[in-house]
């Protein structure tokens, strides 16, 4: 475990001085974005030498310095919001009413009210770079009555800055909706200025579309609304609203071509400078770093590769460490070399023990969640026993990760917590995540699941002759169930379950309580009152694909762990001088293959095997949607690097003789 002072510097190393890097550019851009929106703000087709003569005023203007003042301060405040809300696992929500209660949360609400602040002070910048009708919230107009000059509500102004409130709002929203938090890792890396301009485009596109969608929103939302801010704001200030102007809140006040384009322009360059911020924050944030693999002093020691690797509390660093593991596996001979070595004195293979111990920890750990996933769909959404699991004994003949004899893996027994993707690596800012069969088991007794969920686990009905408890070990093989735990019995000749194991029905003279049946009574009666609500069953109802995607959210670090794998196994047929490698070799391809099985029982599920549509204009990176198509091919890839490497000396390897076969087909190249 790192110590807190080792601790706080790879913190203050590695995130907040990434951090502050990305807000010191953010910061840097603000007088170039500022100066081509008051090119745009002040555009003059047919007058070009007064609008670039007014634009240059204006850049050099007091107000103008203010409100970069301004800005300033509201990107140092976004920067402070990337670096508490990132996350490199996604938030993935199975139902409406999950996504609904996430954005209702009261850290979500704070989140919210700071961005429509934000949001007004941007558009107040905004209006007052414009100038003419926008420059202040009060104006003077004479009264028709008296003739008397008074202070009125602007409008114009006001219209502005509430819409500034509604982008700021939305912004917060679609952090929740489309993971703008979420920071992936780039399959192929890049430099940081070379992929900032290859992503420039694409922030200025969704920052457009963006700004329109939100500017038509906000005026129809105004145009119903807007009677009810305008009279209180002008109440409480004590403003006039003044009688002779058009009011905005009408059909031909919205119809202004002026103000809407003040209002998309405003509102691309608030969506702008937000996005420009967190798109540096990526580009920092996941910036490969290079961990030592041995120390020679002994206090830098919790510094190196395997020392980070086995660390659970920080995300960021287990993330750059199996990043690390990954590139140097591929394109680092002396590093390899290093971790093939043999400590001194002693002779024995720490490093590689190391590496190799969590790196089949985590792909191990990633086959008992699929097993277990897998066993909660066939026996309709309960949890049930282990024992009588043939995958998961399957799973647990590839646990041996430090040498042929040692188990890392322990068969999960009922009412033993598993840990969910969120859980595996928790962000740097903390957070509670919910049990395993939680948000990725479809609950057919719910009276709002699908039909065709409930013929695909065989759910009985009451008709059925098979309904109740079942006593024949040969009726509960006519059940049709997936990958149940008797047909895999006998498969792979294992005993069948004894029908000890099976819960009997109660005994007559066992009636239960008139109380237990009367609430037993009232529960069916509510839920099939609700079942017939459409909104409820809306709400409740488990999205097609998001319990896949959950699953494999934080499967980026699995893909890390497959690539150090098999680039170092399959380096070490030709750079592993004393044979490292050879001693775990078994255990690798054990836990290789029992994964790829797990992985494709798991494309057989309903909506597994579905590629979701790509979302081409937000600034929320969807990468984990495809994530378990990633990793699949990862898998694949490199149990072909490994069979490809060694070819036949694979034969005298010491595995099962059903894993071999299935080694054969990658030999042949049939898989």
């Amino acid at each position: 475990m790192f110590s807190l002072k080792q601790n706080s510097w790879f913190i203050k190393k590695v995130v907040i001085w990434r951090a502050m890097a990305s807000i010191a550019w953010s910061v840097l851009l603000l007088p170039v974005t500022t100066a081509v929106f008051v090119l745009l703000s002040r555009f003059s087709l047919f007058h070009p030498i007064q609008w670039i003569s007014e634009c240059i005023s204006l850049l050099t203007a007091s107000t103008t310095i203010f409100s970069l003042v301004i800005l300033c301060g509201v990107v140092l405040m976004i920067g402070f919001f990337n670096l508490e809300f990132y996350t490199l696992v996604p938030s993935i929500r199975c139902s409406r009413m999950a996504l609904l209660g996430a954005v209702l949360h009261p850290r979500q609400c704070v989140h919210s009210l700071v961005y429509c602040s934000m949001g007004m002070l941007v558009m107040w910048c905004a209006s007052v770079t414009i100038g003419g009708r926008y420059s202040t919230l009060g104006t003077p107009c004479k009264q028709s009555e008296s003739g008397e000059f008074v202070t009125c509500l602007n409008e114009y102004h006001l219209f502005l800055l509430l819409a500034g409130a509604f982008m700021g709002y939305s912004h917060s929203f679609l952090g929740v909706v489309q993971n703008i938090y979420y920071v992936s890792f780039q399959p192929i890396q890049q430099y940081k200025y070379p992929r900032f301009k290859s992503c420039l485009p694409t922030v200025v596109k969704c920052s457009v579309i963006q700004s329109l969608y939100s500017a038509r929103n906000f005026a129809a939302l105004y145009f119903f609304f807007g009677y009810v801010p305008k009279t209180w704001i002008a109440s409480t200030l004590n403003l006039q609203i003044d009688s002779s102007l058009q009011p905005l809140d009408t059909l031909t006040g919205l119809l202004d071509f002026s103000l809407f384009y003040h209002l998309a322009i405003s509102g691309t360059f608030l969506y702008l400078t937000w996005y420009l911020t967190v798109l540096l924050f990526r580009i920092y944030a996941i910036e490969a770093y290079s961990f030592p693999v041995q120390s020679t002093f002994t206090e830098d020691a919790e510094q190196c590769l395997p020392k980070v690797l086995a660390e659970k509390n920080t995300s960021v660093m287990k993330f750059l460490a199996l990043q690390d593991l990954a590139l140097l596996s591929q394109h680092s001979l002396s590093r390899r070399l290093e971790v093939f070595s043999l400590s001194q004195p002693g002779g024995h293979p720490h490093n590689w023990n190391a590496i190799s111990k969590e790196c089949l920890s985590l792909l191990s750990e990633l086959t008992q969640r699929l097993v277990a996933h897998q066993d909660a769909v066939a026996s309709n959404g309960r949890v049930k026993s282990q024992s009588a699991s043939s995958d998961t004994r399957s799973a647990s003949s590839s646990s041996s990760v430090m040498s042929g004899t040692e188990d890392i893996l322990e068969t999960p027994r009922l009412g033993v917590p598993l840990r969910t993707p969120g859980s595996v690596f928790k962000s740097s800012m903390g957070g509670a995540h919910s049990a395993l069969t939680d948000p990725f088991t479809p609950d057919v007794d719910s009276p709002f699941s699908s039909p065709a969920i409930r013929r695909l686990v065989g759910q009985q009905e009451p008709q059925s002759p098979f309904f109740g408890t079942v006593q024949s070990p040969h009726v509960m093989r006519r059940g049709p169930k997936l990958w149940s735990a008797s047909t895999d019995s006998q498969t792979n000749g294992s005993p069948l379950a004894s029908p000890a194991t099976v819960p009997s029905p109660p005994a007559a003279n066992q009636k239960p309580s008139f109380l237990t049946q009367w609430m037993q009574n009232r529960r069916e009666q509510v839920k099939s009152f609700l079942a017939k609500r459409v909104l409820i069953v809306y709400l409740f109802n488990k999205l097609p694909e998001a319990s896949s995607q959950a699953l494999f959210a934080d499967s980026q670090a699995h893909i890390w762990a497959l690539q150090g794998l098999s680039h170092l196994v399959a380096a070490s047929f030709s750079e592993d001088q004393f044979g490292v490698v050879q001693t775990t070799l078994p255990s690798i391809l054990s836990c290789l293959v029992v994964l790829l099985e797990a992985v494709d029982r798991h494309f057989k599920l309903p909506h597994a095997s579905s590629k979701p549509a790509r979302t081409v204009w937000s600034i929320g990176d969807s990468s984990y949607k495809t994530l378990r198509f990633a990793l699949r091919a990862a898998l694949k890839t490199a149990i072909y690097k490994i069979t490809t490497t060694f070819g036949e000396h694979l034969n005298a390897v010491n595995i099962s003789s059903e894993h071999r076969k299935r080694l054969q087909q990658f030999l042949e190249f049939k898989e």
